[in-house]
Formats: structure tokens, sequence, C-alpha cells
């Protein structure tokens, strides 16, 4: 027994699982404390925004541009949009945040990249099914899911998130005024990525324009999957998916051959 548990500690494979584990661990500790109030806000962070969009526009306009609910057509656009925006920003941080671990031999940039991204998918993951089961309670909402769009929407806004993400774990490091221009270059991405509208609703020539914006298509698959009306004939899987994957193996290949630049830097 005890050679068969000394084989398991030297396989490469059971240290890899290990180092990750305990680096999850580490940041549910670190971001959420070891008390409810982290997670609750968590929560609370969503329902806020999908709640403040709801009273807002509702003052304005009789009906949502799809269904009658207006709190689950905005959270079918803001939840992914919120999965997307804090994979992104966490992943882009992780090597910042975990450098004085980086100096541990066992422990690679990419392995804090994927300890983030695995605590930022499990945490919005059980966020994103409280949210869309209380709205479907209070609003009594009882149509028909299409599981299939609504887990390829998720995966979509997780992948580009953790690509852009550790992209920018590497440009941060070499252009340290990226993270600056990436903040500024982030905040719109709320106002134009159909949050509170539909693609189909705007002018042609916007949507021309709209179109090159990943989070558009991701929204869409989403609506697709909460409106059975709702086709989103617009939306490429393979376009998002080809600049998620894209960055995210050119992001990995770079972390892992400039290791020692991007812990010191």
């Amino acid at each position: 027994m005890r050679l068969a548990s000394q084989k398991a500690n030297q396989n490469p494979r059971f240290q890899a699982a290990r180092v990750l584990f305990a680096m999850v661990m580490r940041e549910m500790n670190t971001r959420y404390g070891r008390t409810w109030g982290g997670y609750m806000w968590a929560i609370l962070d969503p329902v806020g925004m999908i709640a403040l969009l709801t009273l807002a526009f509702s003052q304005f306009i009789h009906a949502p541009p799809i269904g009658t609910s207006f709190e689950l057509f905005y959270a079918t656009g803001y939840i992914p949009f919120y999965i997307y925006s804090e994979i992104t920003n966490n992943t882009s941080m992780a090597v910042a945040f975990n450098k004085q671990l980086m100096h541990f031999p066992a422990i690679t940039p990419l392995d804090a990249v994927i300890a983030r991204f695995i605590l930022s998918v499990l945490t919005l993951l059980v966020v994103s099914v409280i949210v869309f089961f209380a709205i479907a309670f209070v609003s009594e909402w009882s149509g028909a899911l299409d599981l299939g769009a609504i887990v390829l929407a998720t995966g979509l806004a997780a992948l580009l998130g953790l690509g852009l993400g550790t992209m920018n774990c590497v440009l941060f490091a070499f252009f340290p005024v990226w993270q600056r221009v990436w903040m500024v270059l982030s905040r719109p991405l709320f106002l134009v990525s159909g949050v509170f509208f539909t693609y189909e609703s705007m002018p042609p020539q916007i949507q021309t324009i709209l179109w090159y914006n990943p989070l558009v298509h991701i929204i869409g698959v989403m609506r697709r999957g909460f409106y059975a009306s709702y086709n989103a004939d617009f939306a490429s899987v393979f376009y998002v998916g080809g600049i998620g994957v894209g960055s995210l193996v050119l992001g990995s290949a770079l972390l892992i051959r400039h290791k020692s630049y991007v812990i010191e830097s």
C-alpha cells in the first residue's frame, strides 16, 4: 500500500492535481473568506444589476423586446456578460496576485490561471442557477428551455473569458500600460453587447459593427435557450470559439515560454 501511495505521489498528473486543488482552496479563502458574506455578494451583484435594469427600463417601455418578463430578458443578457467579465478579470490578474507562489518549482503561472478559472466557473454556475430559478419563480415563467443552447452559451462565455484572461496575463507583464488600455476598452462592452437590446432591433449599419463583438453572439445563443420564438440566426459559435481557443492556445504557449519574465515583471 505504501509503495502504491508513493508511486501515486510521484505521478506528475497526481502532483499537478494536488497543486491545482491547493490553489483553488487558497483562492476560495482569499476571495470569499470563511464566512457566507463573500458568497452572498457573488449572488447579490448580478441580482442587483438585473433589478436595476428592470426598474429603469420598465418605466419607459411597456414590454421587453422578447417575451413578457423584464427580469428574464435582462438576466439572459447580463448573466453571460457577467460570466465572461468575471472570468476575464480574475484570470487576467492570476499571476500578479500569486507571484509569491511562483517561486515554488511545482507552481507555474498557468496553474494560477487554471485555479482561478476553476473557482470562477464553479461559483458562477451556482450563481447563475440561483438567479434564473429565482426569476422564473418571481415572474411565474413557464416556458420550455433549450438546455443545449444555455450550456453552449455558458461554455462560450467561460472559454472567451479564459482565453482573453490568459492572453492578458502575458500582455500585462510585457506591456504594463495594456492593463489601463484594457480597462478603457472594456467599459463600453456592457452597452454594446446586447444586454438590454437585441441584435435584430438595431439598424443594419449598426448590426454590421456589432457582429464583430463576440459577446453579442453569446447573449444571442443564451436567449435562444430561453425563448422558443427567438432563433438568433446571426450567432456564430465558430467565431466565438475561434477567438476563445486561439487566444487560450497563444496565451498558454507564451506563459510557458516566458515563465520567468512573467513572474519577475
